[in-house]
């Protein structure tokens, strides 16, 4: 008789292994994300059976005096917007994941920075989706020039880092870790147990020849089945490249970075020609708006070091059904739903009958405190039907009895607010620290919001 086949199961979000299938996962609480796969029957290796090569090398222990505690060396991608999220230039011998959905512009993006890279270092580009006659096509549509630049459309890892060890390059771009499979694995290629053998090779490729690596992961709605959660807690930085698929702007966020800030983004905007970055997204983002017209404010968020500046546009109506309708996009639904209770119970307009539709324009998330001034002026115009001025700008958070309070980076906020032409600025009357006032900008100190609806509406 055959002896029965083991079988684990794995959890697609956070990775973890359980005996037996359960509906929720123990270990990050995700629901019908446990799935089952075969277990690799050369997990237990014989005694008598040869070691298997590591692709990094075999590390051997040294004593702490002799370990180098220089700074990490870094270099430039050719894209300072790449670069400010990443914190200051990739960093070799790291692993990098670069996430998002299908199309949204990883792998131009990648293929963008090889014609910087490939000046002064050997890049080895290897795609699992495209041939090799493809990815020359897209490159020379990028005009991304070849010197330097080494392609290889592979998906057996076996053999690309055979190629690795016999081109010994400085950069290796893998697009993208879905396609990939290892040979010790018998599982199929894309699975959670696929994905682990394939990136903790990589990972050791890289911390043993210095070889920095970016690696492309694809996500979807539904959640693939070993999407980049499974790889955070393995790679040294993880990048999210969100767009909608109707505009041109792409933001770069840094989920996981160990070499510098989480908090920085990276504007690009798609085009014919590939990428292109966007060294001002706050005029990109303000561009067409309309002016002294009901329903639309505009504040000042910060993204890491970056004040940009948003606007946020209301729209209320009667309802027509017994229960309001509320709608937000690129605002946390709760907190709208927070500033609306807020705005009834503190600033005595009955929005309860009222349909509330939040929307945050150019594709931006708006997630700090900062902004829930603005969408209550914002609320507050399209419900009184009275415009705004063009030239003012609201920053300040919203308290449950109707105070504001103070944000941080007062003071680049202003700056940034006053660079793009405002005049005007709706702020707390209370701040933390010192507060530096730019010229020709008027501050307008309110103590809560019904002191800010009587000042502007």
């Amino acid at each position: 008789m055959p002896p029965k086949t083991k079988r684990v199961f794995y959890c697609t979000q956070c990775g973890n292994e359980t005996p037996k299938w359960q509906g929720q996962c123990p270990a990050c609480g995700a629901w019908n994300t446990v799935v089952e796969q075969p277990a690799e029957a050369a997990g237990k290796r014989s005694p008598s059976a040869p070691r298997r090569e590591r692709p990094g090398g075999v590390n051997r222990p040294r004593p702490i005096g002799e370990v180098e505690t220089t700074d990490e060396l870094r270099f430039p991608t050719g894209m300072g917007e790449l670069d400010r999220v990443l914190g200051g230039g990739a960093v070799r011998g790291s692993l990098v994941l670069v996430g998002g959905a299908p199309g949204i512009g990883k792998s131009t993006l990648m293929l963008q920075i090889c014609d910087s890279l490939c000046r002064f270092a050997n890049v080895l580009y290897v795609s699992g989706e495209e041939s090799q006659r493809q990815i020359k096509l897209r490159a020379e549509r990028l005009k991304v020039r070849g010197e330097g630049l080494y392609l290889l459309s592979e998906t057996d890892l076996e053999d690309v880092l055979e190629s690795v060890n016999e081109l010994r390059p400085d950069v290796l771009i893998v697009d993208s870790i879905q396609t990939m499979y290892h040979g010790d694995s018998a599982a199929s290629p894309g699975s959670v147990a696929q994905v682990k053998e394939c990136t903790m090779a990589l990972m050791q490729l890289a911390k043993g020849q210095g070889i920095t690596v970016f690696v492309i992961g694809h996500i979807n709605k539904e959640g693939s089945l070993a999407g980049p959660k499974v790889l955070e807690h393995m790679v040294d930085c993880v990048l999210y490249f969100e767009g909608e698929a109707h505009m041109s702007h792409r933001i770069l966020r840094a989920a996981k970075n160990r070499f510098g800030a989480t908090n920085e983004i990276g504007v690009f905007e798609m085009g014919d020609e590939g990428l292109t970055e966007v060294p001002n997204p706050s005029e990109a983002l303000l561009s067409g708006r309309p002016q002294d017209t009901p329903g639309t404010c505009v504040t000042c968020v910060m993204e890491g070091a970056r004040p940009v500046l948003a606007e946020i546009q209301a729209l209320v109506v009667p309802s027509g059904y017994a229960n309001a309708r509320r709608t937000s996009n690129g605002f946390d639904y709760n907190r709208s739903a927070l500033l609306l209770a807020v705005l009834e119970k503190r600033g005595g307009l009955m929005l309860s009958g009222c349909d509330a539709y939040l929307n945050v324009i150019g594709g931006l998330w708006v997630g700090e405190p900062a902004a829930d001034l603005a969408a209550v002026i914002a609320l507050a115009s399209s419900f009184r039907d009275k415009n705004v001025p063009g030239d003012l700008a609201a920053v300040g958070e919203v308290g449950l009895t109707g105070e504001l309070r103070s944000v941080n980076s007062l003071s680049q906020r202003l700056a940034e607010i006053r660079r793009l032409g405002f005049t005007k600025c709706l702020v707390p009357a209370r701040e933390h620290g010192r507060l530096t006032q730019p010229e020709g900008l008027q501050l307008i100190r309110v103590r809560n919001i019904r002191e800010a609806l009587a000042a502007i509406l």
